[in-house]
């Protein structure tokens, strides 16, 4: 009884992009994307691309995270990823697993120069992006070192940029365990040998995770 015409398109992931799209009256690629905590950062590369191709002038590029359920609390306390206090302690030796977050980030992309002939206040340069995914690890939620400093290697590459050159790494950092020395021993191979420290950080020590908006809110910041 509590099913109506509305319940299909109102529950369905797919339905969220075509929304906005039919609300904003906007054309063009409009898609939902869910590949769990890099969901967000999904979505900007593929407008990058977008871009790059000429698919479109502007795009719209978001994460969203609402806990509207206590069963994601249950299942990921039952594999022991979640910290006692709620909180992310990023990169430190009192890390004990990650404390979950609400929030929703949006970033207007579109190509620099399109930017500067329209006058538009230009926050930041993507210069370029790479994704990809760790193949087979340890378990299902662990990831790896070798992929990861193939998948920063390409992102430079893209970028073409050098690893000297960057100052600054806006990190995954969950403040688990298990994932971030992991993530710390891929950036030491990336960059080792600097002359200069390379700073690091993550957001989600200061807002939670906001796990498919964990991206663009670190990109945010």
């Amino acid at each position: 009884s509590g099913i109506d015409a509305y319940s299909p398109t109102g529950a369905m992931s797919g339905s969220a992009s075509g929304r906005l799209s039919y609300f904003y009256d906007l054309h063009g690629p409009s898609v939902s994307m869910d590949t769990a905590c890099s969901s967000s950062l999904v979505a900007i590369q593929c407008a990058v691309d977008d871009l790059r191709k000429g698919n479109c002038n502007l795009a719209l590029a978001c994460g969203v995270n609402l806990i509207l359920s206590p069963l994601g609390h249950l299942g990921l306390s039952a594999i022991n990823a979640l910290s006692p206090d709620g909180r992310c302690k990023s990169f430190s030796q009192e890390a004990d697993g990650f404390g979950r977050g609400e929030g929703c980030g949006v970033v207007a992309l579109k190509r620099l120069a399109d930017a500067e002939r329209d006058g538009d206040r230009i926050h930041a340069v993507i210069l370029g992006a790479a994704t990809g995914h760790g193949g087979r690890a340890n378990g299902f939620t662990a990831p790896t070192a070798p992929s990861q400093v193939e998948i920063i290697q390409r992102a430079l590459k893209d970028a073409g940029i050098k690893p000297d050159e960057v100052g600054y790494l806006e990190a995954h950092g969950t403040g688990t365990p298990l994932g971030d020395p992991i993530e710390a021993d891929a950036l030491g191979i990336v960059f080792r040998g600097r002359k200069k420290p390379l700073l690091l950080g993550s957001v989600k020590s200061n807002i939670g995770h906001l796990e498919a908006a964990a991206g663009v809110s670190g990109l945010i910041k």
